[in-house]
């Protein structure tokens, strides 16, 4: 018989073959011979119940099966997906969520041991809803909905620069690069949508703070991984950069997918399968699913105009009016990043400009949610990566802000899985440090997992001999804002 494989010459005997018996490498050939024998050695020595593979994977999956099918969570939980919305640059808490009259009294004096000059809000704060919590007149909109909002006053967090805390609150981790949140919820749940990402970051320009690290998978499967996309561009197609092939139709590219994959497993089956190209194959195969889907979710047009206009005809608008689609069409996490909180002077004037930014497209997405159905089934959470401290920035002069401050901020959770109309913990007098009810962002991190069904010790992924979950070693479920 003749060993080329472009031969069309008959296997003698009569014995049919495929083409990947006539191939044979000198990896295949030593790897056969070489490790044959002393597999048998080992096998006498082994447990015979781990010569087996078993029925389940690490992460609870059947060994091959679809990692983005969904499934259920191991407790009851009411949230089935998540929209993160991100205030990147650290917003002020003493001007957004937590009024402190004894600050707005000491305006103008030194206050604390080094000597500050006090900055009270010069913002008003109302109680309202039958809660009665106090919001500020930055979000009168949001402020609508405060009966479906837990407000959490006792965040801290480890280091007060940007780009450490931002990765710290997306990802639970401040020295190596870990996976992000909505990473770690796919990885659990899956997603609903097969034809989608599980996992899509929002972002209004260019990459946050940080870098691709907020929303990678790092050492859980690529397949996990956040799916960026670039919302400040007009079309689909700029969105999602080369949604569609411009040289052939899908019916060719489902024959080369398919071949592709073909020639993945017989590599598989001959030397061992590689995690790293099984990835970039489950990614391919979501992009092809997503030229359909991907332009009918992200087309607002097919939005009736009094929709669009209760978001907002604005960047945000267009971010919050997407996050609702996504979350409609079964994608498991959704992230919205809004930057541009970093106010270290001309506070009043600039943090008023953000605020209004987004209080009426949030509050159009709460109300959008909930008048179909979704509110109770979403966990809609907002808040920066810290606080601010109550003194004046001395870089303000004449037109002041304030200056970075770990040890205290606040963030707001609704939706699934909330105790609405719910303020826990406190900060002291001034709003310099979180004393009461502190909250860590490891902290949070449970809470959120436990919403939706996690006990976030379990939720784990073995690497390097050592199994890792979102929140490290630490953190406690905040039991009293859930419902």
């Amino acid at each position: 018989m003749s060993l080329n494989p472009m031969s069309h010459e008959p296997p003698c005997c009569g014995v049919s073959t495929n083409i990947e018996d006539y191939f044979l490498t000198r990896r295949k050939f030593l790897n056969r011979v070489g490790m044959g024998l002393g597999a048998l050695g080992l096998a006498t020595m082994l447990d015979p119940r781990y010569l087996v593979a078993g029925a389940d994977a690490q992460d609870g999956m059947s060994a091959g099966a679809n990692p983005l099918a969904p499934r259920n969570p191991p407790l009851p939980a009411k949230a089935k997906a998540v929209i993160h919305i991100f205030a990147q640059g650290a917003p002020s808490h003493i001007d957004t969520w937590d009024p402190k009259p004894d600050l707005l009294r000491m305006d103008g004096r030194s206050i604390g041991g080094d000597g500050g000059v006090a900055l009270g809000s010069p913002f008003k704060f109302t109680p309202m809803g039958r809660s009665g919590i106090e919001v500020s007149e930055l979000f009168p909109g949001i402020g609508q909905h405060i009966d479906d909002m837990a407000v959490v006053r006792s965040m801290y967090t480890d280091i007060p620069a940007h780009e450490v805390a931002t990765l710290f609150m997306n990802t639970g981790s401040l020295r190596i690069t870990k996976p992000s949140m909505g990473s770690w919820v796919v990885y659990g749940l899956g997603t609903e949508n097969q034809n989608l990402p599980g996992f899509i970051s929002l972002r209004n320009g260019g990459l946050p703070s940080g870098g691709a690290a907020n929303y990678g998978s790092s050492f859980l499967p690529g397949v996990f991984q956040g799916s960026s996309v670039n919302t400040q561009v007009a079309t689909v197609q700029q969105m999602i950069q080369n949604i569609r092939n411009p040289y052939i139709g899908s019916g060719e590219q489902r024959r080369q997918m398919d071949f592709v994959k073909q020639l993945d497993e017989m590599r598989a089956k001959d030397l061992q399968h590689d995690q790293v190209l099984e990835a970039r194959l489950e990614s391919y195969e979501i992009a092809f699913k997503m030229q359909a889907a991907a332009t009918d979710a992200f087309d607002l047009n097919k939005e009736s105009e009094a929709t669009r206009t209760s978001y907002g005809n604005t960047p945000q608008g267009k971010q919050m009016l997407l996050a609702r689609r996504l979350v409609e069409r079964g994608v498991r996490f959704v992230q919205v990043w809004h930057d541009g909180w970093d106010h270290h002077q001309d506070l009043q004037e600039r943090i008023t400009k953000k605020a209004k930014e987004v209080d009426q497209p949030i509050a159009a997405l709460l109300a959008d949610l909930k008048q179909r159905g979704l509110l109770d089934s979403t966990l809609v959470i907002w808040g920066g990566e810290f606080g601010r401290k109550p003194t004046r920035d001395r870089n303000g002069y004449d037109n002041p802000g304030r200056d970075h401050n770990a040890r205290a901020f606040s963030v707001w959770l609704a939706g699934g899985g909330v105790k609405g109309g719910t303020v826990y913990g406190a900060t002291d007098q001034f709003g310099a440090e979180a004393v009461t009810d502190k909250v860590h962002v490891h902290d949070l991190h449970a809470t959120i997992l436990r919403a939706l069904g996690f006990d976030h010790t379990k939720l784990t992924y073995r690497f390097n001999g050592r199994d890792f979950r979102l929140t490290d070693v630490a953190g406690n479920v905040v039991q009293p804002i859930l419902a």
